[in-house]
């Protein structure tokens, strides 16, 4: 065999005997996009992106912000207050949510799509992200102090109609140990959002949960608003009880509430109508809108806590004691039952000699 023949079959058999090292690079890469490193999956609270070419196992849970999915969540993704944006060459193998949010998919989504929007959803999601919340141009302070002053009224009223029990159960314990109340409505405030996200963990293991999760959540924000909501009425009843005394004799019981009531949110909307009044002047509309936002939020804390505390309205505090009854007349007498004994009037003394009586 000729020298020429030899290297022309040493060169034919070398790629096949000694592959090259781009070639081996290439096949790592092609192994490497086929089982991609794995990161780990937490709640998340504001935005956050999936990169391409990431696998997390989900539930993927983000709160306060977008969720930007680029590469694979093997599971559900759920975004509470902000959207699910599926951008190209992204997957989610189980189902999209967004609860106060929309989704968005240039991807790939295995499950089912669920958005759940609306006013209440985009103004929970511009508070928790921050976003601009100025009010519009053609809504004057004054004229939005009024509105909030008349649905308040309007809801001292439905309450003291509909839920007077549970209202006098709350200004019981907000009586009692109103400090105690404070506390406790600061502790439930700053628990909300964790219980939600546990919340929504926990139902996004099973299919059927995971399509309740946008009820639950509303179940909860509901709850809050009227736990709160039945809350500052308490304090505003109480307040009113204060300032102006505990009662008027030819009021009945319902008439002292129903003036303690609208006594208290007129102090309390009325810091507010004052502050939309001086809203131009610079310095004593500011002071008083800061007193104002100071004196609402002890006030709707300190009524939430007592909500917590009475089980909203149904227990009231140990400390409460129960005025006895008066004495009954004891002209008429029983005696112990006994078989064969009725009851009989108390004898009376003999008439006086002499009376022909």
């Amino acid at each position: 065999m000729s020298m020429q023949a030899f290297l022309a079959a040493a060169l034919a058999v070398a790629p096949w005997a000694f592959p090259s090292s781009a070639a081996a690079q290439q096949d790592k890469a092609a192994q490497a996009s086929v089982a991609p490193a794995k990161a780990q999956d937490s709640l998340t609270i504001g935005g956050r992106v999936i990169p391409a070419g990431t696998v997390v196992e989900g539930p993927v849970v983000v709160a306060g912000g977008n969720l930007e999915v680029r590469g694979t969540i093997r599971g559900t993704a759920i975004a509470i207050a902000g959207d699910v944006n599926v951008l190209s060459g992204g997957t989610i193998t189980g189902d999209a949510i967004a609860a106060f949010g929309d989704v968005t998919n240039a991807g790939t989504i295995g499950g089912t799509i669920k958005p759940f929007t609306g006013t209440f959803g985009a103004s929970l999601r511009s508070m928790m992200r921050g976003d601009d919340t100025r009010p519009h141009p053609n809504r004057s302070p004054l004229n939005l102090a009024l509105g909030w002053f008349t649905v308040m009224m309007l809801i001292g009223l439905g309450v003291l109609v509909f839920a007077s029990p549970y209202l006098e159960g709350v200004v019981d314990v907000l009586g009692q140990s109103f400090w105690r109340s404070f506390l406790t409505g600061i502790v439930g405030e700053l628990g909300v959002l964790p219980v939600i996200l546990l919340v929504c963990v926990g139902l996004a293991i099973t299919v059927i949960g995971a399509l309740l999760i946008p009820f639950a959540i509303v179940a909860i924000v509901l709850a809050v608003a009227g736990l709160a909501t039945l809350g500052f009425v308490a304090v505003a009843r109480l307040t009113g009880d204060g300032l102006g005394g505990r009662g008027v004799a030819r009021l009945s019981a319902r008439g002292n509430s129903l003036r303690g009531v609208m006594v208290g949110l007129v102090v309390y909307m009325g810091l507010w109508l004052l502050a939309a009044v001086l809203i131009n002047v610079p310095v004593a509309g500011t002071m008083l809108r800061v007193f104002a936002l100071c004196v609402t939020f002890v006030a709707v804390t300190a009524g939430f806590g007592a909500a917590l505390l009475s089980r909203g309205g149904t227990r009231r505090d140990a400390a409460v004691t129960v005025a006895p009854a008066p004495a009954a007349d004891t002209g008429w007498q029983t005696p112990t039952p006994v078989a064969g004994v009725i009851a009989a009037r108390r004898p009376k003394p003999k008439a006086e000699a002499g009376t022909g009586r």
